[in-house]
């Protein structure tokens, strides 16, 4: 009997996901794979008899839900899910219009919550089962200029994978949210990395930080999508899975940093903060 277990994979034309896909297949696992274009997908990937392509509009609800039941129709069962779907939003917040916004939450957040809700219960009933939600160390530290409503989704993921480790805990279903730092992958295309339309000279700090990514660190990036690949391999087989997973040296730095801010915030405050509880 095959022990492998089947993936699903959300966002895998490229980047990230297509670099997981590959690796996974390399490994042996049975994998679906979801993307706006089937075309692009199969091209990718190649055809495999591990491998089931599916083309899925994340925002759809029945969409997503008839995906799953393909996966379980196909393979028997499922085990891991990994929210990978999404993109990036340039803009400050002065700059960015609601509909930019709104379609950034949509994509990041929204999606990934009804790929959730439709395989949840599978996982559920079988007691067993594990979701990685790929957020960004954009989750944890949101000093980038132009990049607030970006990082404010990834926030959102961190928060919603929180609460799924804690709810699925006792049905066998682990979860781990992932921060990956600057990866060489194509996040920072045109197609990847969105510009606000009403872009204003005056930030000075959010054009230099959007022409320091489409000119300097996109292509020099530290990290390998497929030695990421691998780590979540190995997590996924470990027997207790971390809640949080930092990937690349970049990111491990800043969330030490932010680790230190917040720890000295806090105790600087500290007065403050036992001051507001009644005497009681």
């Amino acid at each position: 009997m095959d022990t492998k277990k089947v993936w699903l994979v959300t966002g895998t034309s490229k980047g990230l996901g297509l670099a997981l896909v590959k690796t996974l297949l390399n490994h042996g696992y049975q994998v679906a794979a979801t993307s706006r274009s089937l075309d692009a997908l199969e091209n990718a990937v190649g055809k495999q008899e591990a491998f089931l392509p599916l083309q899925v509009d994340l925002m759809d609800e029945e969409s997503v839900e008839s995906s799953i039941s393909q996966v379980l129709e196909t393979f028997g069962h499922l085990d891991v899910v990994v929210n990978n779907a999404g993109y990036g939003q340039n803009g400050t917040l002065e700059e960015i219009t609601d509909a930019e916004s709104r379609q950034n939450f949509d994509v990041n957040v929204f999606g990934l919550l009804n790929v959730i809700r439709k395989s949840m219960p599978h996982l559920r009933a079988q007691q067993s089962g594990h979701f990685f939600n790929i957020a960004s160390i954009g989750g944890m530290v949101a000093t980038f200029p132009g990049f607030g409503v970006y990082c404010a989704t990834k926030f959102a993921v961190v928060g919603l994978t929180e609460a799924l480790y804690t709810e699925g805990g006792p049905f066998g279903v682990h979860a781990t949210v992932v921060y990956p730092g600057y990866f060489r992958t194509e996040f920072l295309s045109d197609d990847s990395l969105k510009l606000a339309k009403n872009r204003m000279d005056v930030y000075a700090q959010a054009r230099e930080s959007e022409r320091l990514h489409k000119e300097e660190i996109a292509g020099n990036q530290l990290g390998d999508p497929e030695k990421a690949a691998e780590v979540l391999i190995k997590v996924a087989e470990s027997d207790d899975p971390a809640l949080h997973l930092f990937l690349g040296s970049d990111a491990y730095g800043m969330a030490h940093q932010k680790l230190k801010t917040l720890e000295t915030a806090l105790e600087a405050n500290k007065a403050l903060s036992y001051s507001t509880d009644f005497k009681n």
